[in-house]
């Protein structure tokens, strides 16, 4: 099928994620990077719950997520280590043999200071996939060293990236950040993580929209996308970026 063939659709909805995929029929990939309940003003959200209250939100978002999805991604604090391996632990144990667990991790030069103790420079990426579930590992190869430095013995297709991906913040003078929300990631880390486990024309759903990201990424990749965002503001702002896109 070429691309001129492809039917991609693109949709924002306002509400609640769990409620809204509820109603929804399972899809290709869901890529989520929830709040990380830091206390940021975000709107419509409260990101300063108790610490017990915020692990049964992860818990309950996971379960939602890998019951909707062939492969879910997410990007989550490293605070949350200890509460998403005891959540992970779980899921394996409930599904022994059909559900996988990828741990993958994002690392970045420039983390947030800290004068007292060391900064953070990393963030975790997990990656929840059903063994039916294909992977595209070819769609992301990058050259290898043995390409770059001429060595004879080189695969031509270059090598298939590891589960380190060296993807820098998106602070404030990056020309990917949209000022209106308080975080979001880079571009180039969600693609190669579409890449890998969609094909054109696959659907692909993000349950924290923020500002726009995956969408921007399914666009220009052609994979059908919908977001989710609790606030309608933030919805908006999206949508006025975007003005294909259907917002309910």
């Amino acid at each position: 099928m070429s691309t001129a063939d492809l039917h991609c659709e693109y949709d924002i909805r306002a509400g609640d994620c769990v409620d809204i995929l509820n109603d929804l029929d399972r899809v290709h990939c869901i890529f989520a990077d929830p709040p990380d309940n830091l206390g940021l003003k975000y709107d419509e959200y409260d990101d300063c719950v108790s610490s017990s209250h915020y692990e049964v939100r992860l818990e309950s978002w996971v379960d939602t997520f890998i019951g909707k999805a062939g492969i879910t991604w997410i990007s989550f604090n490293s605070r949350w280590l200890p509460a998403m391996g005891r959540i992970a632990e779980n899921l394996l144990d409930r599904f022994k043999f059909t559900l996988e667990l990828k741990t993958c991790v994002q690392t970045f030069t420039f983390g947030q200071h800290n004068h007292h103790d060391l900064g953070n420079c990393y963030r975790p990426l997990w990656r929840f996939r059903w063994a039916n579930a294909p992977l595209y590992p070819d769609a992301i190869r990058v050259p290898s060293w043995r390409q770059q430095n001429g060595d004879k013995r080189a695969d031509p297709r270059g090598r298939v990236p590891g589960d380190v991906f060296d993807f820098p913040r998106v602070t404030g003078n990056s020309k990917q950040r949209r000022k209106w929300h308080p975080t979001q990631l880079h571009e180039d880390l969600v693609e190669r993580c579409i890449k890998l486990s969609t094909k054109e024309g696959d659907h692909v759903i993000d349950p924290f929209a923020g500002t726009g990201t995956t969408l921007r990424v399914c666009k220009r990749m052609n994979r059908s996308c919908m977001l989710i965002d609790i606030s309608p503001e933030y919805c908006f702002q999206i949508g006025r970026d975007n003005l294909d896109v259907n917002w309910n």
